[in-house]
């Protein structure tokens, strides 16, 4: 009999250990396991916006999250509607939402091809006047809505000549000597105190040389400068950070948005950067900002 005790404790001993083991395995891994009987429930596809139990961590269901994850695959639950489009994505297919926007009057801004803030209130109020659920993101009724209401944008409405309109500025701009640059409005707003003294039309980097976002100070300027890595010239260049500079660009004066930079801010107006380099002054801040 005593042996029989010391044989089962010696099992309940191993056993414990066996699932302590189990409990420092991969997150993934637990949550393969305590979802399978969450994947045959007819909800299981659902996008993460729509199911009520998806911000709980693995671990952390609790008797009432598991009342909803039950509630929620009952064969009324209302389906999940999926976006095509949303804050944070960047596409073609976005640069031609923003120009049929544009067309109907709800944003302002050429269009980038990036879904930010500007867009995301756009796309919001177009679904509250047309009795729409306003999710601020792009759905297949929606996308549909404003295809019915507009027309297919020309080459030039999708990358227009014209000079942007100013974003709003950022609120590390708002203070002391700011060039503040916006990537969705493709602006760069010279600030002095929080007021807005000159604007211009500004390009980014590529994909793979893209334009650092943050907080900068000008460490140099150079009013004729050559690239020592790609050889063409960067006149009124104002360093801010390692090599990434505000210069002007005669390739962006003469293709516009159709090409791109190495990584450095392109201004296409001389004359406004010329009068910008004048009054900049080294340690001025630079904010860059989606």
């Amino acid at each position: 009999m005593h042996r029989q005790r010391v044989i089962i404790r010696t099992l309940g001993i191993a056993t414990a250990v066996a699932l302590a083991a189990t409990a420092c395995g991969p997150q993934k891994a637990e949550s393969a396991g305590s979802s399978s009987s969450a994947s045959s429930s007819p909800t299981a596809g659902a996008t993460p916006e729509a199911s009520p139990s998806t911000d709980n961590k693995p671990g952390d269901a609790s008797p009432s999250a598991s009342a909803s994850a039950s509630a929620s695959a009952s064969p009324s639950a209302t389906p999940a509607v999926k976006a095509i489009m949303a804050n944070g994505d960047e596409s073609d297919q976005i640069r031609e939402l923003q120009a049929r926007l544009k067309q109907l009057k709800l944003m302002s801004v050429a269009p980038t091809g990036f879904y930010g803030s500007k867009t995301t209130a756009a796309v919001k109020s177009f679904q509250s006047k047309n009795a729409l659920t306003a999710s601020g993101s792009v759905d297949d009724a929606t996308w549909q809505k404003i295809q019915k209401l507009t027309k297919k944008p020309t080459e030039e409405e999708l990358r227009p000549p014209t000079t942007n309109e100013v974003d709003a500025p950022d609120p590390r701009c708002m203070t002391g000597r700011v060039m503040c640059i916006s990537k969705e409005s493709r602006t760069l707003a010279w600030m002095i105190d929080g007021k807005i003294v000159s604007t211009m039309d500004v390009r980014f980097g590529s994909e793979n040389t893209p334009t650092r976002e943050g907080e900068f100070k000008v460490d140099r300027k150079e009013k004729d400068w050559v690239s020592t890595i790609y050889h063409t010239p960067m006149p009124y260049a104002m360093f801010f950070s390692g090599g990434q500079a505000v210069h002007y660009s005669a390739d962006f004066a003469a293709r516009g948005y159709a090409g791109a930079s190495h990584g450095c801010v392109n201004v296409r107006d001389k004359g406004k950067l010329s009068a910008l380099f004048a009054q900049v002054q080294t340690g001025d801040k630079v904010v860059v900002y989606w």
